[in-house]
């Protein structure tokens, strides 16, 4: 599995009140909730994120409460992976669930800049900054969870075994 875009880059503890405000809960739509991701700290987030694009942030992210609806509205906002030092516990199973490919990576959170072209090969672990020739290493994922994300999700996963 490959991955390659655009990043975006957010700081340190960007809840998931950021990442969806709670006034869009009551829309399961993953387009409706995709129109309304980040909009309370980047309202230019929805009009320049591509398909494909890489979010990069900081420690901590996805804290707060355990809404599955944040993952879900990153993913269906064109986003292929997020990047990040460290993830809240539950948005990072909660990503996994849904097909939201996740990694941790200190070195690439702290050298990666907004706009940088990155690519990734969730195999290796290797994250490379295509703009500025460097290389970062995460850990990959087991084999199941790259199976479960290029599926879709858990629920996805379960129904084509």
């Amino acid at each position: 599995m490959i991955a390659h875009g655009k990043t975006i880059k957010y700081g340190n503890h960007i809840d998931t009140d950021v990442i969806i405000p709670a006034r869009y809960l009551a829309t399961q739509d993953h387009k409706e909730l995709a129109s309304h991701c980040m909009e309370d700290i980047d309202k230019s987030f929805i009009g320049r994120v591509k398909d494909g694009d890489i979010m990069v942030a900081g420690v901590n992210f996805g804290c707060g409460s355990s809404r599955e609806h944040a993952p879900i509205a990153i993913k269906a906002s064109g986003i292929s992976c997020v990047i990040a030092k460290s993830f809240a516990r539950i948005f990072y199973r909660n990503s996994i669930n849904i097909g939201l490919a996740i990694l941790e990576c200190e070195e690439a959170s702290d050298k990666i800049d907004e706009g940088d072209e990155v690519k990734i090969d969730f195999d290796t672990g290797i994250i490379t900054n295509v703009t500025k020739g460097e290389s970062y290493q995460a850990q990959p994922f087991p084999d199941f969870i790259k199976d479960m994300i290029s599926k879709g999700g858990l629920m996805a996963s379960i129904k084509t075994n």
